[in-house]
């Protein structure tokens, strides 16, 4: 299949009609990526540094540090997607659907993370507390995310949910 000349030199200046168009938005989507990238660095280490100072509880602070960069992360990669020319609100309606499935799936996870979030945010009790809760009587040695950790005074460790600690009566 033969092409004429006038068809290539069509093919050659829309080619480099596209180019002029397209590599400067590249070039600016890599530019305001480095800069975005440096400056989210710089915002999660003085959040870092803040939260080290407030000495509260270790465990808020590695959960309020790492969402903390997933959202400037992916705030950052949405002002690179748009720059580029993808439409970002198809990204948005995917994360949507994404997390409303997620959220369903993990219906009862996502009850002992929001009350692991009341536990360390609230502090109704903390590490070295003597509790009774569900049934057992012991001091809370560790409070994660998801669970709290007794040591029993046989010496046994009891995994609480925060879900249930969070939502029932205790006996401090």
């Amino acid at each position: 299949m033969e092409i004429s000349q006038e068809t290539a030199d069509a093919l050659i200046r829309q080619g480099v009609d596209l180019a002029y168009q397209v590599v400067p938005a590249i070039i600016y989507a890599i530019l305001f990526y480095l800069v975005g990238r440096f400056i989210v660095k710089k915002v999660l280490k003085g959040l870092r540094s803040y939260l080290v100072l407030r000495e509260d509880s270790p465990s808020l602070n590695e959960f309020l540090y790492a969402f903390a960069k997933i959202v400037l992360f992916a705030v950052l990669f949405m002002g690179v997607a748009a720059i580029i020319g993808i439409p970002i609100t198809s990204f948005l309606a995917i994360f949507g659907a994404a997390g409303l499935a997620i959220g369903l799936a993990l219906q009862g996870s996502l009850s002992n993370f929001a009350g692991g979030l009341l536990i360390l945010a609230f502090k109704p009790f903390r590490v070295g507390d003597v509790i009774v809760g569900q049934g057992h009587t012991g001091t809370v040695f560790k409070i994660q995310i998801l669970y709290s950790h007794l040591m029993t005074f046989d010496n046994k460790e009891v995994i609480i949910p925060n879900g249930i600690l969070a939502n029932t009566v205790l006996s401090i």
